[in-house]
């Protein structure tokens, strides 16, 4: 497959299953008017936003069944409605749907149902909480954007907000169950050297990628000091709180509500189906793992602050509890020691009697990066090379026109507590923009030869389990030129 083929199949693959998990909120519908044999004359726009022109999108049939059926795979059925909803959700990121059919959406949705299908047929589960917590999440910001939830209900033509939630949570569940199938398809596959040899020889030198420019950068941290008697302060009001609880039977969830300083506190502190592997500190998980329910622990310390935490309720391997976070105050004599002290570092290395990688060893305080001589990792790729065109804005913004081995001034960040920190930056090496070189580009080429190797198991995977899958597509839609086998599988 030549590459310029295979690289855009596989990001309208990616890139459209990723757009589409969104359909759950879409905040437009259309009215469909049928008439008295039951076929759409005539379509009014109801409120939409944004408001799509109908010259914008590509609909090549002019008579379909008002809200029909347009398809079935397997368990599941796709309505017209769906198409009319990803159209919009297109738009609404900012994708032009000019060239985008009825046709290619249909089939990316058949697609999205056939592993929704198998997913459920070959007993693969996801998390319910998981998904309750997700829709949640969606219906909050819904009903923030629109402003309350009778708007909201109103909105989306629903009767109440349970309806809502009811129908998000049925989208959220069948687009999980369908990445968990994809995810099955292409877990065991792998490339060889041998394999990526062949794929980077194979293309011919005048269709080979060109990367873009890309830098590595390093970086050194100082952040003020936590005395001793910030720590102990902290401590002071936990224990407070604590006994509050304890003692005098006072809400844990109000407390959290009240005092704690991450985003948990609006839900009372409440951090849902934590297991032995979840991703949380391990002083975190030691101290809710101890406890039965609701207890609540005493003060203790992590990378991220102090806590502590109830155990709101056990369910077998998994707990919810209810937690509290507090910071340290930093006094500003700390704040502008340390920024005396950054000050000092970079003269230092102006004047080259340290080297930025030797300072960094030697007085940064990020530890993540440090004993690397202060390089960052890009967090996508996990090697230490970031493309220009795609970092983070901020960390572009400080160093895009920055030399090799030139140095930053002195730049003021705040982590996630909201503590000050200072820190220097340099570009240690620079990549211009260049046609793929095997030898240099080989982690690159590598990933591009397992990401057609994925599509071709994807593809076979579809076409055999098409096959033996229940489908049948509304006879307006069999013109269609899917990429898939659809409608040779109709009888």
């Amino acid at each position: 497959m030549p590459l310029k083929t295979m690289i855009l199949k596989h990001i309208n693959f990616i890139f459209l299953f990723c757009l589409l998990c969104t359909a759950g909120n879409s905040i437009a519908q259309e009215v469909i008017v049928p008439d008295s044999t039951g076929v759409v004359k005539e379509r009014t726009e109801a409120i939409a936003a944004p408001v799509i022109a109908k010259d914008t999108i590509k609909q090549p049939f002019k008579r379909y069944k008002a809200e029909g059926v347009t398809a079935v795979v397997g368990d599941y059925v796709v309505l017209d409605s769906d198409i009319d909803k990803s159209y919009v959700e297109l738009k609404q990121q900012g994708i032009s749907t000019e060239d985008i059919t009825r046709c290619q959406l249909l089939g990316k949705l058949m697609e999205d149902k056939l592993y929704a299908h198998h997913a459920k047929q070959d007993s693969i589960t996801v998390d319910v909480d998981e998904l309750l917590s997700q829709t949640e999440q969606q219906v909050q910001y819904i009903v923030s954007e629109i402003g309350d939830e009778e708007k909201a209900v109103k909105f989306y033509r629903k009767a109440n907000i349970g309806e809502l939630k009811s129908e998000l949570f049925e989208i959220n569940r069948t687009l999980k169950l369908a990445s968990e199938m994809q995810r099955k398809v292409v877990a065991n596959v792998e490339i060889t050297p041998e394999e990526t040899r062949e794929f980077f020889f194979s293309i011919p030198e005048e269709d080979r990628p060109v990367f873009s420019a890309e830098v590595e950068v390093a970086q050194i941290v100082i952040q003020p000091e936590v005395t001793e008697e910030a720590k102990q302060n902290v401590l002071n009001r936990l224990n407070t709180i604590r006994a509050d609880v304890v003692d005098d039977g006072a809400s844990f969830s109000t407390k959290a509500v009240l005092y704690s300083k991450d985003g948990s506190a609006q839900k009372g502190g409440l951090i849902e189906g934590i297991q032995r592997g979840s991703p949380l500190a391990k002083e975190f998980k030691d101290q809710a793992f101890s406890l039965l329910e609701g207890e609540v622990s005493e003060p203790f310390e992590t990378e991220f602050g102090f806590h502590i935490l109830q155990v709101d309720k056990i369910r077998g391997q998994e707990i919810d509890v209810r937690h509290i976070i507090l910071f340290p105050e930093i006094s500003q004599a700390k704040i502008d020691e340390a920024k005396t002290k950054i000050d000092s570092i970079r003269t230092q290395i102006l004047a080259k009697e340290i080297t930025f990688a030797e300072a960094a060893k030697k007085y940064s305080d990020e530890k993540e990066t440090r004993n690397n001589g202060g390089l960052l990792v890009n967090p996508v790729t996990q090697d230490t090379r970031f493309d220009l065109n795609k970092m983070e804005p901020t960390l572009s913004a400080q160093v895009y026109n920055l030399k090799n081995d030139e140095i930053t001034t002195v730049q003021n960040d705040r982590d996630y507590t909201g503590r000050s920190k200072f820190k220097i930056l340099t570009v240690t090496n620079k990549y211009d923009e260049h046609v793929a070189d095997y030898a240099k580009d080989y982690e690159k080429i590598k990933a591009l030869a397992l990401k057609e190797k994925q599509i071709r198991a994807i593809e076979t995977w579809q076409g055999k389990k098409i096959k033996e899958t229940y489908v049948n597509v509304n006879e307006d839609y069999t013109d269609c030129d899917f990429a898939s086998d659809w409608l040779n599988k109709q009888q």
